[in-house]
């Protein structure tokens, strides 16, 4: 009889822990999410409400360590760092990654959308996806986009209110052929450097100005350097949400299936707040003595018209199926 309940009772507790959630037996791991901005950035705001609902989501089991203004480095430095395995996830701009995936530069082609509504839906359709499906092979999975905004000039010179006010102006731009291509179409002089060097160059006058979204104009402060900014929104800017493969693969199927439930719910809310806060970075901007003007419309379109060779020059380089899909959707969301 004592043979018996002991047999049954070994079974009742191995059936038990066959039955008890995989949950359980996972370790807890510490996700280190770096990125270029200040704390008081939207795209900080996106990672502190990511590492709140994963943290939330995984019972404790998956937690996030937020590495803000560019504590790890530059956006290629941890793009590398993903790659590598050292670090687990980052946040750059999709402008970085055209150096791995040369598409990506169709993401900032300029005035190739004009709304928030185009871009999202340019993003989140097949297009983007496109994208994101030839990450993987090079290191990175991508869990989508967020918002960045719309880029736009400031500099120390004079406004910007048509083309020809950019002439001979020393523009800073991201390291990444479109951008450079373009501001050399438009009469600049573009000159690549990574985001950290930046604030030194305006306030040494190595360089006249830059272009990057209100909400990061205003985070960095760069209304202490610079004079004039204008709303040329000439490229809608996104951040793409990365994570090391090599982290990535280390996961069970239940981590991944939170962290990409995590960042679907994260994307509205990080776009929203980015949303808010560019509305209300150009009232401070002014009251920090910037002086702003609008572009009008038929200026912007003259810009345009100015740059496009050099988007007929990158097309003709980029995957013809991806080029097709992006002109496809783009004519499919302006309708």
């Amino acid at each position: 009889m004592k043979k018996l309940l002991s047999l049954t009772l070994a079974g009742a507790c191995a059936a038990f822990l066959a039955s008890a959630p995989a949950q359980a037996d996972t370790p807890v791991r510490t996700i280190k999410f770096g990125h270029l901005n200040n704390t008081d950035h939207p795209v900080s705001f996106g990672v502190q409400k990511f590492a709140k609902l994963l943290e939330e989501k995984s019972g404790g089991k998956l937690k996030v360590r937020e590495f803000p203004a560019s504590t790890l480095g530059s956006e290629l430095q941890q793009q590398s760092a993903l790659q590598g395995g050292v670090q687990e996830m980052s946040a750059p701009a999709t402008t970085s990654v055209a150096g791995i995936v040369k598409e990506f530069g169709l993401v900032d082609f300029p005035f190739s959308v004009s709304s928030f509504e185009e871009a999202d839906a340019l993003l989140d359709g097949p297009f983007g996806q496109a994208l994101i499906d030839k990450l993987p092979e090079k290191g990175l999975v991508a869990l989508g986009y967020w918002d960045l905004g719309f880029r736009n000039i400031t500099n120390s010179k004079h406004p910007v209110t048509r083309t020809e006010d950019l002439a001979g102006l020393k523009i800073r731009v991201i390291p990444n052929p479109v951008f450079l291509k373009t501001f050399e179409a438009l009469g600049a002089n573009p000159l690549p450097l990574t985001f950290g060097e930046l604030y030194n160059a305006m306030e040494s006058k190595a360089v006249d100005g830059q272009e990057n979204p209100f909400s990061v104009i205003l985070s960095n402060k760069m209304y202490e350097v610079q004079k004039y900014v204008s709303a040329t929104n000439h490229v809608y800017a996104a951040n793409i949400v990365l994570v090391s493969k090599k982290f990535w693969d280390t996961l069970s199927p239940q981590e991944q299936q939170w962290m990409r439930e995590t960042a679907d719910e994260t994307r509205a809310y990080q776009r929203k707040v980015s949303r808010e806060a560019a509305q209300k970075a150009v009232d401070q901007l002014k009251a920090h003595g910037m002086a702003y003007n609008d572009v009008a419309p038929e200026e912007r379109q003259r810009m345009r018209d100015t740059a496009q060779p050099v988007l007929d020059q990158f097309t003709a380089e980029y995957d013809p199926a991806i080029v097709k899909l992006y002109k496809d959707e783009l004519a499919r969301i302006h309708k």
